[in-house]
């Protein structure tokens, strides 16, 4: 009986154990991310979602996954990767997120006047371009660490209100640090654009590799170079209160293929 109740064990379980990578990414909400098999392959194979490449690894030196950043905007229900030629369908909950309300003395803020509108569409297109980026290199690491230590004081997704009005959803992870804290890379990367922006302040962009992005703004100063390369851990600005922000802390956000997602996914505190 011994080699049947094997047999029948063996039929149970999964062709595979899930891999540390999946475990830990593998969010599939809109604002999350999505971990889709790509097969065994020696080299790499591409993968495209509406259209953007997409980051694409190697998990426990065994198969390639594709790790594919969601929009906040995306429906819930069944969606498509592309690879190679293959249509790799896999299906994304639904996520309800909380609101935030807040009060801005500086009206411009909420409703900007036509100057500012003219540079925040600027503005705009430069980071958009800075998103949009996608280099061959690999991650160092999709395990992060936190840019600063401290608590959360609003995370990813929040509807916000300003003044009552409803604008953007907060594309990023906030924490509630002190003005001049250090802001550490949470990865290796390249500095691809560095910028003093209306909302955001003064603002570092840093291309982990294949389109896997770190974005940190309302610094009161940077303390890198534009293409340098950051090894993880440097010190790249300092904490403030630049652009819209009602006082010190440290912005933090991540795009996959050009879509914010949830940066509390990378560092293990993501929240269901």
């Amino acid at each position: 009986m011994r080699p049947l109740i094997a047999l029948l064990l063996c039929l149970a379980l999964p062709a595979h154990a899930e891999g540390f990578l999946t475990r830990l990414l593998n969010h599939p909400v809109p604002g999350g991310v999505a971990v889709v098999e790509l097969g065994t392959g020696a080299t790499a194979p591409s993968a495209r979602f509406q259209g953007k490449p997409v980051l694409v690894v190697k998990e426990d030196q065994v198969r390639w996954i594709a790790i594919v950043g969601l929009p906040l905007t995306l429906k819930p229900g069944l969606q498509q990767l592309d690879s190679g030629g293959r249509q790799l369908s896999f299906t994304v909950a639904s996520k309800q997120y909380a609101e935030q309300r807040i009060t801005l003395k500086n009206t411009q803020m909420v409703n900007p006047d036509t100057s500012n509108l003219k540079r925040i569409e600027r503005e705009l297109a430069e980071q958009t371009r800075a998103y949009q980026q996608f280099s061959p290199t690999t991650p160092s690491n999709l395990l992060l660490d936190k840019p600063v230590n401290g608590p959360l004081s609003s995370r990813f997704g929040v509807r916000r209100f300003f003044n009552g009005e409803e604008r953007n959803p907060h594309a990023g992870l906030d924490f509630a640090v002190p003005a001049g804290t250090p802001i550490k890379a949470p990865a290796a990367g390249k500095v691809t654009l560095i910028g003093n922006y209306f909302f955001n302040g003064n603002t570092v962009f840093v291309d982990h590799g294949q389109g896997f992005i770190s974005m940190f703004c309302h610094l009161s100063k940077t303390d890198v170079r534009l293409g340098q390369q950051l090894a993880r851990g440097a010190v790249l600005g300092r904490v403030g209160a630049t652009g819209r922000a009602t006082g010190p802390h440290m912005h933090w956000n991540i795009s996959l293929n050009d879509a914010r997602v949830d940066p509390a996914i990378f560092i293990g505190a993501f929240e269901p």
